[in-house]
């Protein structure tokens, strides 16, 4: 058989959790609410709505978790990091990364450098005219 419990209010203006025959149960409490929630726990029950966990309400970025395993951790994170800064890297202006080539790898710099003269340029190594050769070869042509 079941118990019908109910949340009367006393004299005192205060809530007490009372059974079919008016016996007092549990209490008293100062409000309505409190009642409730002790009538639900007496009756195993669950509030009406959602289920209620007794987790602690996160505002923001949620706590990171324990970490399992340092050493691989570690590594992936070192990779990630890794890739990022190369990502970025590349988003960086020409004229940053000139500056940093030429900062950090000297070598880096004289070939940026040799790039841009080209290759059929004036202090091109591969195009070396000898003035006397090309006089001759005007001259041969009739200009």
């Amino acid at each position: 058989m079941t118990e019908i419990l109910n949340v009367t209010r006393d004299g005192d203006g205060q809530f007490q959790i009372t059974d079919q025959r008016g016996k007092v149960v549990e209490g008293p409490f100062d409000t309505n609410a409190a009642a409730w929630s002790a009538l639900d726990r007496i009756g195993h029950e669950t509030m009406a709505g959602r289920p209620r966990s007794n987790k602690k309400v996160l505002w923001g970025k949620p706590e990171k978790p324990a970490k399992r395993n340092g050493k691989k951790a570690g590594r992936r994170q070192a990779a990630k990091d890794e890739h990022r800064m190369k990502v970025n890297a590349a988003k960086t202006p020409g004229w940053v990364r000139s500056v940093a080539a030429a900062k950090f790898d000297p070598a880096g710099e004289r070939n940026y450098r040799d790039h841009r003269l080209g290759t059929f340029g004036a202090a091109s190594e591969v195009k070396r005219i000898d003035p006397a050769t090309y006089l001759a070869e005007k001259a041969a042509r009739g200009e």
